[in-house]
């Protein structure tokens, strides 16, 4: 799997060997798959999240993409370039299924100890593997093990990728069970990312259950935005009111956010909410700065992956996220409001 070192949540890590990269949104790929399940979907859409599966394509691909079509899915498939290379006929699949692919490097390696010339390399030749197979150029970049720097993230942009980690982990990469990637996945929320892999058995077997829970909360499958790295409408629209915005109003309570970590490419914020038990609060965050992790409540976003609106969810009064300078390094979080719920 990809990590994010934080202090306060740090994800664990997976072997080099395992899975290697998932679907990278590619530029409108027109492709339409079982029109008449998305349109279905589409009637009773409230938001939409972003299913997204590493290091593909394997020899496991066709068996993923059935079960995708089936439960009229559209993911993103963060491929690995040497993969891509060796299995030409699996990246095309993809795209003819209707799936958006992404930039996962060429061989999962530890790209923040490259230097800016390899990194350039690696990214740049990926894409061109994925380009040659499918017709379309990445436009989103997932680092390998969620492992990232400010000079890597350059060097996505000057390929004319966003980089996309994940709100959701589901541990397939772990071996968690079906169950407990059902229950993982129930975590998201509108505009979020989970991260799963290609070639996993108990991942495709968690798909329809996953479907049916998102299906209950009134969300759909949408592809990741180049513009936000966000979840939004297969065809790019932002999504409808509701995911991030603000809350209606109600009783009044203060937060208090703190800067508690900071490394060389990123910091950790906690927030403290006083006056409420349940409470909403809403979180300026300065761009090109992106938040990557929260953690100790339900975080949804608006459309322009800057303002994150965090509920409460039983797990306390104090939240917290981790924020990527993405080259600034001087603007903190700003707390615009707190609502007792």
């Amino acid at each position: 799997m990809t990590t994010v070192s934080t202090g306060a949540a740090v994800r664990s890590r997976r072997p080099p060997a395992a899975l290697s990269v998932l679907a990278i949104v590619v530029a409108m790929c027109g492709v339409v798959i079982a029109a008449t399940a998305t349109a279905s979907r589409a009637a009773v859409c409230n938001g939409y999240v972003g299913l997204t599966f590493d290091d593909g394509p394997t020899g496991s691909t066709s068996s993923l993409l059935s079960v995708l079509r089936n439960n009229g899915v559209r993911a993103t498939m963060f491929n690995v370039g040497q993969n891509v290379q060796n299995n030409r006929s699996a990246a095309q699949a993809q795209v003819a299924a209707g799936m958006w692919v992404g930039n996962h490097s060429w061989n999962h390696a530890h790209m923040t100890s490259m230097s800016q010339a390899q990194m350039q390399s690696d990214l740049s030749q990926t894409s061109s593997a994925i380009q040659s197979a499918t017709g379309s150029r990445p436009q989103l970049f997932r680092p390998p093990y969620g492992e990232t720097n400010s000079t890597l993230q350059s060097v996505a942009s000057s390929l004319g990728m966003r980089q996309v980690i994940w709100d959701v982990d589901s541990q397939d990469w772990n071996g968690a069970s079906v169950s407990q990637i059902v229950s993982n996945a129930s975590r998201l929320q509108a505009g979020q990312v989970i991260l799963m892999h290609d070639g996993i058995q108990n991942t495709r077997d968690a798909i329809g259950q996953i479907m049916a829970n998102l299906t209950s909360r009134n969300l759909c499958p949408g592809m990741i935005s180049p513009a936000t790295g966000r979840a939004v409408a297969p065809d790019g629209t932002n999504p409808p009111p509701g995911g991030g915005t603000p809350p209606p109003p109600g009783g009044s309570c203060t937060a208090t956010a703190t800067t508690t970590n900071v490394w060389g490419d990123r910091y950790n914020t906690s927030v403290t909410v006083s006056g409420a038990t349940n409470w909403t609060v809403v979180v300026a965050i300065t761009p090109p700065q992106r938040a990557t992790t929260t953690w100790n409540g339900t975080a949804t976003w608006d459309s322009t992956g800057s303002v994150l609106t965090m509920r409460s969810n039983g797990s306390g009064n104090t939240f917290g996220f981790t924020t990527m300078f993405n080259g600034n390094s001087s603007a903190r979080p700003q707390i615009r409001s707190c609502t007792a719920t």
